[in-house]
């Protein structure tokens, strides 16, 4: 029988090997329910602590384990969830550090996130110019394509990804963050913005229901 309460305590606890190793007993057992336990189990979890991040009782390593368990559960889970074709990624989002910028570890805790919560996720990683964002997001017909910036001298490279994106007529919304930037710069470049990791995980989940 499937213990949903267990799954998500491994999540919110962060305890990477628990969660594997859940994940890999409901991958191997063809009685028990993968979307089950994913949608009821695991799912909440990271949504907890997305919740108590945002509460101020979760701080950032506390985040990062969370997110590094729901990471591990779903890397388990996933063969067996593409085989019987019970879940779908909510959608396609290519991710980057903008070029001149350097800067990782804000870029990669939202793209864990947005993996745990069932987005498919394309990390360019760091460095990358606006060029790149526009080939794959056109290869891989991304929903969003999500640009940080942590240096105020490479904010300016979101606004030329937001032109781009139009000049290219790529059907896809542009979601920016990172430390310099704000609601207003979004407003101005014409983006969606992002605070932290849990709220681009909620902006990404309302612009992809909005499609």
């Amino acid at each position: 029988m499937l213990d949903t309460r267990m799954l998500s305590s491994a999540i919110v606890e962060g305890d990477v090997e628990q969660a594997r190793h859940l994940a890999e007993q409901i991958a191997a057992d063809p009685g028990l329910d993968p979307v089950m336990a994913l949608e009821q189990g695991f799912i909440p979890g990271i949504r907890e602590v997305g919740r108590l991040w945002q509460e101020g009782e979760y701080f950032l390593p506390e985040l990062v384990q969370g997110a590094e368990a729901m990471k591990a559960a779903m890397a388990a889970l996933t063969p067996r969830l593409a085989r019987s074709g019970g879940h779908k990624a909510r959608g396609k989002v290519v991710l980057g550090t903008v070029a001149g910028d350097l800067h990782d570890i804000g870029k990669s805790l939202v793209g864990a996130l947005l993996v745990a919560h069932g987005f498919e996720v394309e990390d360019l990683g760091v460095d990358v110019p606006v060029c790149a964002f526009i080939d794959r997001a056109r290869e891989g017909r991304a929903d969003i394509v999500a640009a940080s910036a942590l240096l105020t001298t490479t904010m300016v490279t979101q606004r030329a990804l937001v032109e781009a994106v139009a000049e290219a007529r790529l059907d896809c919304a542009v979601l920016i963050g990172g430390a310099p930037t704000s609601a207003r710069w979004a407003r101005e470049v014409g983006a969606h913005y992002a605070e932290s990791a849990p709220e681009a995980v909620e902006v990404a989940c309302r612009l992809v229901q909005s499609r």
